[in-house]
């Protein structure tokens, strides 16, 4: 009996011990309270954190391991806090931070405080000493913070650290290296994404003897660089020099003494000159990006020797000519090989009988001048990623590059000359496809989304397929991007399709020919953001499917046939900021409701829209195009006009003045008010628009970069410091183009803007032609010193062409014709060395045209209707009497004496008329021979007319 008590007790012991051992036990009390101490300041520090979303795990409930909350690594024996992070998806904006608090956790061995806003450190002294007894830390993670170098003297006081990174903060060079020489044990540094600027203090790198890897990427150090102390880092295996401005030859002197290399990175470092010979002696070497720079040549042949070598990119240089490959033939260990050329200037030389003895996971063969599928891929069996694009490739995209590689996520064809895409015969697990701007034509593979039901990424666009929508898209469940835009494709869009892809979240299908109502019903596409269908021949209303796509930010309906009024829902949608339904069928009021996104931008011209201009739609928007329809009633007073960019409301039938809230647009940058019927005078307060003066720029951006919510990553190669990633920025889909026409009879001018440049071609114009506006042209407008553009004609303005017109130095486009203007056209005017198109036609202008610099370039037809203007390039000819400069003092006299003549001509010829009208009425009130002469002479005359229509 007491065998088996005995038994029993050494069977609960083995429970114990095998529990401890697995996690079951809690962790140690005082880190559990400290723990929760330090939740409370995060929260404290966080204005905008709730308690419970902010590590939720972290709790009172006694029951609970603290070694099992996230963020916490506990040794399985001790548990003991070894771990220890605070970054979280949450951007925490913790501002300052109490190391204090970190005292209990004495065995820590990590410490991440990335991503948390940290600017400094609450009570430096303690500071300092509480990282002092963290003896125990051998990573500590403070990158993305806001830290300066006043950091550096409390990072000395951590001398058991093996790894430290400070990328992303806003270091300023030269960095005070000399504060941590503390830091003996320190293997890996990482200062990458900072703003170290001027030349690195690298001679102070002898403190850092064991230092194996550093990172001094992405900042702005110069040529200057003292690349001889490099030379002092013996045990270096990893240096990453990449996107700074070396400008000049790679220091072979220094790179080709440091035997010990596995990872170079030197990408994006403006460096020049031919690919380093004696790079081939590197042997141990790995790791080589040597892209984005200026390099010519060819791989030497030393490059045979890099036995070791797995990463090797040469993308983006100025290689020129043929180009060869044999030195890589006997590179066993190679994984990754990526070329190309900045301007197609290179040839790369693939022989038809070339095998090599690697097998790539990566292969990028971007403009190459290659004619045809280089034979070395047939051998290929483990590729991830095989990127042709922007060659001369013909023929069929053949399906075995897939069947041969089952592993294969990326193939990327665009930009090539293919006629036919061949299927594989079983299902592929590929996710980006692409072999957009090609030559295929036919159908489109109906059977794609059963064969590739793994894709996320399908661009077909640019080519010639045609026939009905592949309905088996409906199949591809995870499919977030699909352009199948500039095609011939026809029809209905499938119902298997708007039900099936409930991932998509960018759909282009701009320039087809699709018919029929487009989302009639509810629709599954409820994460889609960017939807193009513009120019094809949808028609009826705006379907009922399309309210219910509540994160959508780009909409373009432009170009087909769409009728009816506009959903107010439509617009209300708080991520809407890109809203086009120009050139369609399209009826109604506008509507009076916008949503909450920041700066919207709406292209609603060219419809049939009625009633007056909403107050509250010209607010808080960017953009808004409003041209030819036909909207009433007068422009109203509008209150918030900073945002405003672009504001285009010609060729509609609105009426009265131009209401002085258009003074108050202070980032405008096209202003067009044309053909309507205002009238009244011009404001003289239009000098307060901005036309690019102190206008704010990064609104323009802001459209830019608020667009890039989704990019598509893949890993394909993991460095020391960072993993090496495929992306696709979906940014580079949205292309639109703003027409301003600042002519009507001649060439127009035009500006495009493109959001994916977030530029407007530097265009700033004024348009208020063909209107009733009358009185003077306001010499203030002659302080838009930027306008590029500026047409007043077709109005009833008067008195003379303002003198002040001269500082319109960036003026290309004048145009002041059918008005009645006078005097004479100031001379000054032949200062303006960007105009190109003039124009003063029918008006009442005298005097010498002047002539000199751009005015030499203009012909008569500038100056038709002016029957008192003369000299070349009329056929009147002027005798002038006086010589230059009593023409230029006596320019103000003459053109008096012009005004006091036409004023006298005015005078006389109302007097006669008011006289004539006198007598006439005086003798049809008296009885007289006269006037029944006068009425049988009335009565004859239409009795001859009737009997003539008889």
């Amino acid at each position: 009996m007491e065998g088996k008590v005995f038994s029993g007790q050494k069977l609960i012991l083995v429970m114990l011990l095998l529990g401890h051992l697995h996690g079951f036990s809690s962790c140690i009390e005082k880190e559990r309270k400290a723990l929760l101490e330090l939740k409370k300041f995060v929260m404290s520090r966080c204005e905008e954190c709730e308690y419970d979303s902010v590590l939720p795990t972290w709790t009172n409930d006694t029951k609970s391991d603290c070694c099992q909350w996230e963020n916490i690594k506990c040794n399985r024996t001790s548990r003991r806090l070894t771990g220890l992070s605070l970054y979280t998806s949450y951007y925490l904006e913790i501002s300052l931070l109490n190391l204090s608090l970190l005292h209990p956790f004495e065995e820590v061995r990590s410490l991440d405080l990335s991503n948390s806003r940290l600017n400094g450190l609450v009570d430096d002294v303690e500071g300092y000493k509480s990282l002092r007894r963290l003896r125990n830390l051998q990573i500590l993670n403070f990158s993305s913070n806001e830290f300066n170098n006043s950091i550096f003297p409390f990072l000395n006081a951590a001398t058991s650290l093996t790894t430290l990174s400070l990328r992303r903060n806003n270091m300023y060079g030269p960095i005070p290296l000399k504060e941590l020489k503390n830091l003996t044990n320190l293997e890996q540094l990482d200062l990458s994404g900072n703003r170290i600027d001027g030349s690195m203090p690298v001679r102070e790198f002898p403190y850092l003897k064991k230092l194996k890897a550093l990172d001094l990427s992405s900042n702005g150090i110069y040529s200057s660089m003292e690349w001889q102390g490099l030379k002092n880092l013996t045990n270096l295996e990893v240096l990453s020099l990449g996107y700074n401005y070396f400008d000049g030859p790679i220091p072979i002197e220094v790179f080709c003494e440091m035997k010990n290399l596995r990872e170079l990175d030197l990408r994006g470092s403006s460096f020049v000159g031919q690919l380093p010979l004696c790079f081939g002696n590197l042997n141990k070497l790995r790791f080589l990006d040597l892209s984005s720079n200026q390099l010519t040549g060819n791989i030497p042949p030393s490059f045979s020797s890099l036995e070791s070598l797995e990463y090797l990119s040469l993308s983006d240089n100025s290689f020129e000519g043929f180009f060869s490959l044999n030195p890589l033939t006997n590179l066993t260990k190679l994984k990754v090989f990526m070329i190309s050329s900045k301007d197609d200037m290179v040839q790369v030389k693939i022989e038809s009988t070339w095998q090599p003895l690697f097998q790539l996971s990566v292969l990028v063969l971007r403009l190459c001048s290659l004619d045809k599928i280089p034979n070395f891929l047939v051998f290929q069996k483990n590729l991830r990623l095989v990127d042709l694009s922007e060659n001369r490739v013909s023929g069929i995209i053949p399906a075995w590059l897939l069947e041969n590689n089952p592993e294969l996520e990326v193939l990327q064809l665009k930009n090539n000359s293919f006629t036919s895409f061949q299927m594989p015969t079983t299902v592929h697990n590929l996710q980006v496809l692409d072999f957009s701007e090609n030559d295929i034509g036919g159908l489109f593979p109906d059977n794609v989304g059963r064969v590739l039901p793994s894709l996320v990424h399908l661009n077909g666009s640019i080519n010639e397929f045609q026939g009905n929508f592949p309905s088996s898209i409906g199949e591809m469940k995870n499919i977030s991007f699909l352009n199948l835009a500039y095609n011939n494709l026809s029809g209905e869009l499938p119902q298997s399709f708007v039900s099936g892809c409930f991932s998509l979240r960018t759909l282009q299908l701009s320039h087809n020919k699709f018919s029929g109502h487009f989302l009639p019903r509810r629709t599954n596409f409820t994460s889609l953001s960017v939807l193009r269908i513009d120019n094809n021949l949808f028609t009826g209303k705006i379907g009922v499917g399309l309210l219910y796509l509540v994160s959508l930010s780009v909409l373009d309906m432009s170009n087909n046939f769409l009728e009816g009024a506009i959903p107010p829902t439509l617009m209300v949608n708080e991520h809407l900021y890109f809203l086009d339904l120009s050139a369609n069928l399209l009826s109604g009021a506008l509507p009076s409701h916008i949503g909450s996104s920041l700066w919207p931008s709406y292209f609603l011209h060219n419809n049939n829209f009625t009633g007056p201009v909403p107050g509250t739609l010209l607010e808080s928007v960017q953009i808004l195009d409003l041209r030819n329809n036909k909207l009433s009633g007068s422009i109203p007073q509008f209150v918030n006009t900073e945002d405003m960019s672009i504001l285009l409301l010609s060729g509609n039938n609105l009426t009265g003045y131009i209401p002085r809230a258009m003074c108050e647009l202070s980032n405008i940058r096209l202003l067009d008010l044309s053909n309507n019927k205002l009238n009244g005078f011009i404001p003289s307060c239009l000098n307060n628009l901005s036309f690019g003066l102190g206008g704010n720029d990064d609104q323009l951006d802001y459209m830019a970069t608020f667009y890039s919510f989704e990019n598509f990553y893949l890993g394909f190669y993991k460095t020391t410091f960072t993993v090496e990633d495929f992306r696709l920025d979906y940014l580079t889909h949205l292309k639109i183009e703003i027409q301003f026409a600042a002519k009507h009879r001649y060439d127009s001018y035009t500006g495009a803007f493109e959001i994916n440049e977030g530029t407007l071609d530097y265009m700033y114009g004024l348009d208020l032609s063909s209107n009733e506006l009358t009185g003077v042209i306001p010499a203030e407008l002659g302080d838009l010193f930027k306008l590029r553009a500026l047409n007043l004609s077709h109005n009833f303005l008067s008195s003379h062409i303002p003198d002040s017109f001269s500082k319109l130095q960036d003026i290309e486009s004048l145009d002041l014709s059918y008005n009645m203007l006078q005097g004479s056209i100031p001379h000054q005017l032949t200062n303006l060395t960007s105009l190109a198109v003039f124009n003063v036609s029918y008006n009442n202008l005298s005097g010498i045209i002047p002539q000199g610099k751009q005015f030499n370039t203009f012909d008569e037809n500038s100056y038709l209707g002016n029957p008192l203007l003369c000299g070349p390039p009329t056929d009147t000819s002027c005798e002038t009497k006086k010589n230059s400069e009593e023409n230029a003092n006596g320019g103000e006299e003459d053109d008096k004496e012009v005004a006091i003549d036409m004023l006298v001509f005015y005078w006389s010829t109302a007097a006669t008329y008011v006289t004539a009208l006198i007598g006439i009425l005086v003798l049809m009130c008296v009885d007289c021979s006269w006037r029944r002469a006068w009425l049988r002479l009335v009565d004859a005359f239409i009795a001859s007319a009737k009997s003539k229509l008889a």
